[in-house]
């Protein structure tokens, strides 16, 4: 007779248990549900935690009505579900993944209350395989675009407006996107979607280039090589400078750049190196061939690319100050970290300024420099019209204008350089800038590459304080004009999604822009455009305006703190006006759209690649005393403690009214991101008909989840990215860029992913394809990233089909 009992006590305990948990969850929902009707929200939250709490009661009273009460919550979280949420699944996810854990556990204990042991289990069993089925879905691609029609077969002109400039080797990738017009398009075949499978690492070279034990997200290396004749080139994360034999990564010479750790910026290391051939020097001496570079503590530095030695020539013993006119900054506020254009025998010099640190920081000239001697041509300075030259001794150029951060592209035949331009100093608060700040900041800008004069300009936003800088350069492309002659073009990606085609003549748009009201400014101080450009003749990278229904969670707890947390912040949309008496939210985001990696082109197939993001930030303006509150200083302030502000996060804007506090839209718990998947996607577009080819979310859960713990699951769930595609004549897509650290084949036609690799190391940079030795080689540095929170690392990996297989 004991043992029944016995058994029944054990099974009274787990009910209580589980009558508790139910208890626990359903206060926090009824609670937390309340402040949201409050605030305007869904009234589900509270009615499901009030049933739930009613259910956890008689439970514990040992009625069976409380397990009949629980399956009307079920049922009911169940019909909300799929009228909220229709037949997306990543909807489905928190609003039923606990309530039906909760059910399974209750129809397993529920003889406990009288029930029938057969209907209990039965009911056990449909709940175990409602969950089973939701774990298999996840393993289903979701949010893909399959393709709409076949993979196009001629380019989009077929007499070339312009010649791309120089002429390189098929088997070279001389420049940062392969070529001046940064079509990071290599014309090898030799890797095809039949045999891209067999690829495997060929050699693998470390720079020994690391951020110290103690901050190893200092910076984090997101070089795109190059690749000429027998030689890969390439810069480490602080700017040495090193020659590789293509075929087997045996280092052949470095130059140590000598950078300081002080003079690196939180934001970003070096991505790239110039390959300059000069027409001056003689054939066979010291320097005809040479590798230039702009440092992170602003110098041009050029070396012989045959021996690594400094071009005497060049500057002073193969150096230039770029730090001449920028007036008083410190070590990291200013920092070169994309190559320069080299247009037409010009080395264009552009800079970033550290973000968020004060309204009067270094200024974002631009300057020419002449690519033998290194000699000073001509200054853009904004706030100088007309003034092409270096200040005099005590003066410096105009402070805190708009800087370029991101690389160039440039048509040589035009002469013109496309400068992508950012804000003026402080991203949030635009009522200091004079008018041509205005006019100039998140555009594209053409100058003429011998004089440095503007002509012409085309803004992407209008009086940015979202950070919407262009990072990307232009795509230069050849586009159709009505009498199917050919226009010399470009495409312009943005962080915002949108993608502009414009003549680069002129910046005439060739496709539709409109310009659609914005949301008011709410700062009286500080008012906002009343218009703001979009580009309705291209697909939008991005998806619609976020909607309390879009806020996620992997519980139903979480989900609904992400709601009140929307809830509470304004939010009208994309243009969104800063605040200083609430949150707002931007979206999507300053990491949004397309950032530094850009779009991928095929001439030969008229076809556009383009990997992107979808990442929320919540943002505060912060006064001047809540900004002293927080200790917020400018990174030239005594008591600035480094990394503690600005670039990315709360920022001091020094010489303003107003700080800034900045974060992406995380949920303070999981560390998640609030919006639902996907976060970051890849999409191919005909350039042919502008429509969606196919797309894909980019990036798995492999190396991604909950607390920042990785699940080792390939759940396509689409992760944030930065590093760019690049794309081949064999019909290949590369791309490593996501935060599961993966690099990819895909196939062009159909977008599918046929190879992968996992890297040693973050691989947030853009790949590079070329030939040696006749073997069509992928070879990708694996450096992290600080933003990504990828490991970082200093690996350059090589890729090639086994000998046998060639």
């Amino acid at each position: 007779m004991s043992r029944p009992v016995e058994g029944r006590q054990r099974a009274s305990w787990a009910l209580c248990l589980l009558a508790v948990a139910i208890l626990l969850v359903g206060a926090v929902l009824a609670v937390g549900g309340a402040r949201l009707i409050l605030l305007g929200g869904s009234a589900y939250y509270l009615l499901a935690g009030a049933g739930m709490a009613m259910s956890a009661v008689l439970l514990l009273l040992g009625r069976r009505s409380g397990a009949w009460f629980y399956a009307l919550v079920f049922t009911g979280t169940l019909l909300w579900t799929a009228w909220e949420s229709g037949l997306d699944y990543w909807r489905w996810v928190p609003r039923l993944g606990l309530v039906t854990a909760f059910a399974f556990l209750l129809a397993l204990l529920s003889p406990r209350l009288g029930v029938a042991r057969r209907s209990a289990h039965r009911a056990a069993a449909a709940m175990a395989a409602l969950f089973v089925a939701a774990v298999a879905f996840a393993f289903v691609p979701m949010h893909v675009t399959a393709p709409t029609a076949r993979l196009p077969d001629r380019p989009l002109v077929t007499a070339p407006a312009a010649a791309v400039s120089p002429v390189q080797p098929e088997g070279d990738w001389r420049a940062y996107g392969r070529d001046d017009h940064a079509t990071r398009h290599s014309p090898l075949a030799r890797l095809t979607p039949a045999n891209v499978d067999r690829l495997q690492r060929a050699w693998v070279y470390r720079t020994g280039d690391l951020p110290p034990a103690d901050k190893p997200n200092k910076w984090a290396a997101q070089t795109t090589p190059l690749k000429v004749g027998d030689a890969v080139f390439l810069c480490s994360a602080t700017n040495d400078l090193i020659r590789l034999d293509a075929a087997s990564g045996r280092e052949i010479w470095r130059y140590e750049s000598e950078v300081r750790y002080e003079s690196v910026p939180y934001t970003a290391a070096c991505r790239g190196v110039v390959y300059h051939e000069s027409d001056r020097v003689p054939e066979g001496q010291a320097c005809r061939r040479r590798i230039v570079e702009a440092t992170l503590d602003m110098r041009l530095i050029a070396v012989d690319a045959g021996s690594g030695k400094p071009c005497a020539d060049f500057g002073e013993s193969g150096q230039v100050d770029l730090m001449i006119g920028l007036g008083p900054t410190v070590p990291g506020f200013a920092a070169a970290s994309s190559p320069p254009a080299l247009i037409g025998g010009v080395l264009v010099a552009n800079h970033e300024v550290l973000d968020g640190q004060r309204r009067w920081a270094p200024s974002g000239v631009i300057r020419g420099y002449d690519a033998d001697s290194g000699q000073f041509l001509w200054a853009w300075d904004v706030n100088r019209p007309g003034e092409r030259g270096e200040p005099p001794p005590g003066r410096s150029y105009s402070r805190g204008t708009p800087n370029s951060w991101g690389t160039m592209s440039g048509d040589e035949t035009l002469g013109l350089v496309y400068v992508p331009t950012g804000n003026s100093a402080v991203d949030y608060y635009s009522a200091m800038r004079t008018p041509q700040e205005n006019a100039v900041s998140s555009s594209v800008v053409a100058l003429d590459v011998r004089t440095g004069e503007p002509r012409w300009v085309f803004q992407t936003v209008h009086k940015d304080v979202w950070d919407y800088d262009l990072g990307a350069a232009p795509t230069l492309i050849d586009y159709p004009a009505a009498d199917g002659s050919a226009i010399a073009a470009m495409i312009v990606p943005t962080r915002r999604g949108q993608s502009f085609v414009l003549d680069r003549r002129d910046g005439t748009p060739l496709t539709p822009v409109e310009e659609r009201p914005a949301p008011a400014g709410m700062m009286a101080d500080d008012p906002r455009a009343p218009t703001q450009p979009w580009s309705t003749g291209m697909p939008r990278l991005g998806f619609a305006d976020l909607t309390e229904r879009d806020m996620w969670g992997l519980t139903p707890l979480d989900q609904l703190w992400c709601r009140i947390q929307f809830r509470r912040a304004r939010y009208e949309g994309e243009f969104t006006a800063p605040s200083l008496t609430r949150p707002w939210i931007e979206y999507p985001g300053y990491n949004g759209g397309t950032d530094w990696g850009g779009v991928a082109f095929d001439p030969a197939r008229g076809v556009m690649i383009a990997n992107w993001n979808s990442t929320p930030m919540y943002d505060q303006l912060l006064t001047r005393e809540q900004a002293d509150a927080k200790r917020l200083k400018s990174i030239d302030d005594p008591a600035y403690e480094p990394g503690g502000g600005g670039a990315e996060g709360a920022g001091a804007q020094a010489d303003t009214p107003y700080g800034i506090d900045v974060s992406p839209f995380l949920m303070p718990f999981t560390q998640m991101l609030c919006n639902q998947p996907p976060y970051g996607m890849i999409t191919a577009i005909d350039m042919h008909t502008r429509s969606v080819l196919w797309q894909r979310p980019l990036g798995t859960a492999r190396a991604n989840g909950p607390f920042g713990l990785p699940t080792y699951l390939p759940i396509g769930i689409g992760t944030p990215n930065n590093g760019g595609s690049i794309v081949t004549a064999g019909g290949l897509v590369f791309v490593a860029a996501a935060t599961d650290n993966l690099i990819r084949a895909i196939d062009l036609a159909t977008g599918r992913t046929l190879w992968s690799d996992v890297l040693p190391a973050g691989g947030q940079a853009t790949p590079i394809t070329y030939e040696a030795g006749g073997r069509q080689y992928l070879l990708v540095v694996a450096g992290g990233h600080h933003f990504m929170r990828t490991p970082p690392g200093d690996y350059v990996v090589a890729y090639a089909l086994p000998q046998e297989t060639r």
